[in-house]
């Protein structure tokens, strides 16, 4: 199964504010677990719950029912389509983490010795393009 990344604006209506919150709140809900464990444990300890995708939980719940309501509406047990949207955005979400690797050590590395908005930028440019790169190479070697 392969998919191309696509960005759908009209989705965005799709949502309801609810869910929003949701997932606003779960979000927020795992960043202040972090710090806990941060000031529990020590900041090293702490960064390692940082990579943990604070909304993935949420929005893939989210995924799942919208799927579900959409075949629901024609007449359909989406139950099965929810389940493969959710996996497909889990798998995503798994794949970014190598981006989000590199963006962990370009922060590590030169951050103490750079300007902090130079570094963020260039780290959160490579976590956007290894995340795209790792994705076309899965495509890629899927198709092989």
């Amino acid at each position: 199964m392969t998919t191309n990344i696509r960005i759908h604006p009209a989705a965005l209506k799709e949502a309801k504010w609810h869910e929003y919150a949701i997932r606003f709140f779960l979000g927020g809900l795992i960043t202040v677990a972090t710090g806990l464990i941060a000031k529990n444990f020590g900041p090293a300890v702490g960064g390692l719950f940082l990579a943990f995708p604070a909304i993935f939980p949420a929005t893939a719940t989210l995924i799942a029912t919208h799927e579900k309501e959409r075949k629901r509406r024609v007449g359909l047990d989406g139950t099965r389509r929810g389940r493969d949207a959710a996996a497909l955005e889990s798998r995503g979400t798994a794949l970014s983490t190598i981006g989000l690797f590199a963006f962990g050590l370009i922060i590590w590395r030169l951050l103490p010795m750079h300007r902090a908005w130079l570094i963020l930028t260039a780290a959160a440019g490579s976590w956007f393009a290894i995340s795209v790169l790792v994705w076309r190479l899965r495509i890629f070697l899927h198709r092989a």
